[in-house]
């Protein structure tokens, strides 16, 4: 019974990690979203920058994972060169092992200040920034009070002959301890977290420094598995960052296993606290494989380039709208869903290519953008004809729901295909053929809000397929983030033009355009939220305030 109730605190403790890790990177993602997305994307210039935006962006999501799909999401862009890309995780690795570092400081006596702080701001606050920042304290405050309770439950396995006998084998056995610990990190998705359990038991005395170097290597080779994992549909330049990432650890876990006993000696010479081991070998490995793998970085890209090659390119016309499906509806709607999804991933392509002219002054990126426009008009006419013929064979409720949902949809991105080409790109032409050239300020404003205007689609097309109640709710709140940007930025704007300032006056009309047109952009965007929204009854008819 003893031994029951060690391993529900154990485990207990361990979830509470978990959950404070999962608070932390909602609160951050929230709060500090839009900034970290904007400053990953425009932090990649050069590598310095590249292993520092990597490093910040994973100290404030306490996720190496999650900056590694925003990282993949910019290379699939266009945004991020590939060798960028791999410097940047590896400032992430090194955030991750920061952040161990950090918790393991011995600030455990902080964790019921920041959760009191973290309510206390997230029940007062009434902007969503404000309320994630509260959310992101209470998640480091578990995170320390989980770390407490860890040294609690692991305390009596001093004394667990089972354990001793479980690390006894493992000791004799380094490789199946690094396997062990990689599982452990696969499962939980977190490196951060069995790093934790690593130095709890630590504490006790039971791990020999060689089976503490092999379990640390063992969490830092299955951290790198989840975003391998997540990225597996993506496209094929997404795959090359994340597996490359992969077997760059894998690598460094091949060279620093065989040499743990040396490694193990040395560090009884170094003034390390004893009790600290795990976190100092997690943050020393990362920092010596960043070394190490940055002269490495274009060799790498060029070598994944090579074993992972280019996705075929796609058809013109319809790939999933199959006729014969047509008698069963669940089918025929799963088909004309990738066929929508399609249409996203086209208007992606127009946007990027937009943006891209626009922070380039090329207007070679454009040249695809009307070829993608009349792809999206074919589309969603063929999806729409499609579905027309399903209702007429016969559909349940829900059935019928989900049809109308699909095709308004597609509705609404054939008219983001429509601003962007008659509209949108037709304002980068007169900035690039006029050679004008926007306030330092005013460009970064709209950067921003291109960046932003990417993400929110990628985000509608996760709703559209899976329907998820929270992230629609999330995509509302950043409906009203759009509209506080455009105000902004056109209000500054504005006071630029009452300075005299000549850049802000030759650019007038094209910068409050393109605002136009992204407010319009995202607009239709969050249109995917609405019958989410409106079947949870969370979606109310009309933002007027009532008169008291």
């Amino acid at each position: 019974m003893e031994s029951i109730v060690v391993m529900v605190n154990l485990f207990g403790s361990v979830a509470l990690l978990l959950f404070g890790l999962s608070q932390v990177k909602e609160g951050a993602t929230r709060a500090f979203g839009i900034r970290l997305r904007t400053g990953l994307a425009q932090g990649t210039k050069g590598p310095v920058r590249s292993f520092l935006a990597g490093f910040v962006a994973t100290v404030a999501l306490q996720s190496s994972t999650a900056t590694a799909l925003m990282i993949t999401a910019f290379v699939e862009r266009g945004l991020v060169r590939a060798r960028m890309a791999q410097i940047v995780l590896l400032g992430a690795n090194v955030g991750t092992a920061v952040t161990a570092w950090i918790v393991a400081a011995g600030i455990g006596w902080l964790s019921p200040l920041l959760i009191l702080a973290g309510v206390v701001l997230h029940r007062a606050a009434r902007s969503s920034a404000k309320q994630g920042a509260g959310t992101a304290l209470v998640g480091i405050g578990l995170m320390l009070l989980s770390l407490h309770l860890l040294g609690l439950a692991t305390e009596p396995m001093r004394q667990s002959p089972a354990l001793t006998a479980f690390i006894g084998m493992l000791d004799s056995a380094w490789p199946v301890a690094l396997i062990f610990a990689a599982v452990l990190a696969f499962a939980s998705s977190s490196s951060l977290a069995v790093v934790v359990l690593i130095l709890s038991l630590s504490t006790t005395g039971i791990l020999s420094s060689g089976l503490t170097i092999a379990l640390v290597l063992g969490a830092n080779l299955g951290g790198a598995i989840p975003p391998v994992m997540a990225t597996l549909s993506a496209s094929a330049s997404a795959r090359r960052v994340t597996a490359g990432n992969l077997l760059v650890r894998a690598i460094g876990c091949a060279i620093a296993l065989p040499a743990a006993p040396m490694v193990a000696e040395f560090l009884q010479t170094l003034p390390l606290a004893p009790d600290k081991l795990p976190v100092d070998i997690h943050l020393l490995f990362n920092v010596a494989l960043a070394i190490l793998a940055w002269p490495f970085s274009s060799l790498l890209s060029d070598m994944m380039r090579r074993l992972i090659p280019d996705d075929p390119k796609a058809e013109a016309g319809p790939l999933h709208l199959d006729d014969r499906a047509l008698a069963t509806p669940i089918i025929a709607l799963s088909g004309a869903t990738r066929e929508v999804l399609r249409v996203g991933d086209l208007i992606e392509a127009m946007l990027i290519g937009t943006m891209n002219a626009f922070e380039r002054n090329d207007l070679s990126e454009l040249r695809d953008v009307g070829k993608f426009e009349k792809q999206v008009d074919t589309l969603q006419q063929e999806v729409k004809l499609y579905l027309s013929r399903l209702g007429r064979a016969g559909l349940s409720d829900e059935d019928g729901r989900r049809s109308i949902v699909i095709i308004d949809y597609a509705i609404n991105l054939e008219h983001m295909g429509d601003i962007i080409e008659k509209s949108l790109i037709v304002q980068v032409k007169k900035k690039i053929d006029n050679g004008l050239k926007f306030s330092e300020d005013g460009y970064q404003e709209l950067t921003s809000m291109f960046n932003l205007t990417i993400d929110n689609l990628r985000v509608a097309q996760t709703i559209f397929v899976t329907r998820d109640a929270d992230l629609a709710r999330h995509l509302m709140e950043v409906k009203v983030d759009v509209r506080r940007m455009e105000k902004q930025s056109s209000e500054r704007h504005l006071e630029r033009l009452r300075d005299g300032r000549t850049d802000s006056l030759q650019t007038s009309s094209l910068h409050l355009d393109i605002l136009r047109d992204l407010k319009r952009i995202n607009a239709h965007i969050v249109s995917v939220a609405h019958p989410i929204l409106d079947e949870s009854g969370l979606l109310t008819e009309s933002r007027l305030r009532m008169p008291r």
